[in-house]
C-alpha cells in the first residue's frame, strides 16, 4: 500500500488549492496570535481588550477553533499584535 505525502494538514483536507491556502493562511495567522499572547503572558482580559474581542472568543483563539475566525478577523487580530501583513499575488503556474 502507497501512501500519500501532502505538505500541509490541508493540502490533504482540501485537495482544491484555493481552499487549502485558504485554511493555511488562516491557520498560521491564528496561530501567531495564540504566540504572541502567549510570548506576553497575557491573560484573557488583557487579551480581549488589546484584541477588541469578548473574552469567549479569546477562549476560541486559544483553543484553536478556526471555524470561528474567519480570514479578515485574523489578519485584523495580527495587526492588532502589531504585525504587519502583505498580501501578494503571483500567476499561477
Amino acid at each position: 500500500m502507497r501512501s500519500e505525502r501532502f505538505g500541509t494538514v490541508w493540502d490533504a483536507l482540501y485537495p482544491v488549492s484555493p481552499n487549502a491556502k485558504i485554511m493555511r493562511m488562516r491557520s498560521e495567522l491564528m496561530s501567531d496570535v495564540v504566540k504572541f499572547i502567549k510570548a506576553d503572558q497575557l491573560t484573557r482580559s488583557q487579551a480581549s481588550r488589546l484584541l477588541c474581542l469578548e473574552k469567549s472568543q479569546v477562549s476560541d483563539l486559544l483553543l484553536g477553533k478556526l471555524g470561528s475566525f474567519n480570514l479578515e478577523a485574523l489578519i485584523r487580530l495580527s495587526e492588532r499584535c502589531g504585525q504587519s501583513i502583505e498580501l501578494r499575488k503571483t500567476r499561477a503556474s
